[in-house]
């Protein structure tokens, strides 16, 4: 089955069978960052985004992506380098293997809410695991990622 794919903002025509799923068809193409965590859509580290919104890339078929565009972090590092650091800085990253998961599931957060309460980040971030330390790095990283970023506009102003 042939389909075409705006991967990263690549287009990409590939020849797949009938039955692959959209995670494997970015991680060959080389998109890493996608990860296999649990194959029952409950961990969140396969989220990418099509057509600018999250979803989990393990549980959609390559063929019902095909015409849309796919984003993952490969296709973000600018916008997710910086924040990334905050996460760093919380020791969030023990492992690091959920970390691409989280990092894009933030950053669509981000862009539905500017400056989300905690409750807010937790509820949005609750289908995301995290089995090193059960995501209170993350979640101390965005909130010092919201502070910086509050200080940095007023500094503006």
């Amino acid at each position: 089955m042939l389909i075409t794919i705006n991967l990263n903002g690549k287009k990409i025509v590939d020849d797949v069978s009938a039955d692959m799923l959209l995670i494997d068809f970015v991680r060959a193409h080389g998109c890493k960052s996608v990860k296999r965590g649990c194959e029952t859509a409950n961990c969140g580290l396969c989220t990418v985004f099509m057509d600018e919104k999250p979803i989990l890339s393990c549980s959609m078929l390559a063929a019902r992506a095909s015409g849309h565009s796919v984003t993952t972090l490969e296709g973000l590092q600018d916008e997710a380098a910086e924040f990334g650091a905050f996460i760093a800085d919380q020791g969030a990253e023990q492992c690091g293997f959920c970390n691409p998961g989280f990092i894009m599931n933030a950053l669509a957060l981000f862009r539905e809410k500017e400056y989300p309460t905690e409750e807010e980040i937790k509820e949005y971030l609750a289908g995301n695991l995290c089995r090193c330390t059960g995501y209170e790095g993350q979640l101390r990283g965005i909130l010092a990622f919201l502070a910086w970023k509050k200080q940095k506009e007023e500094g503006k102003a």
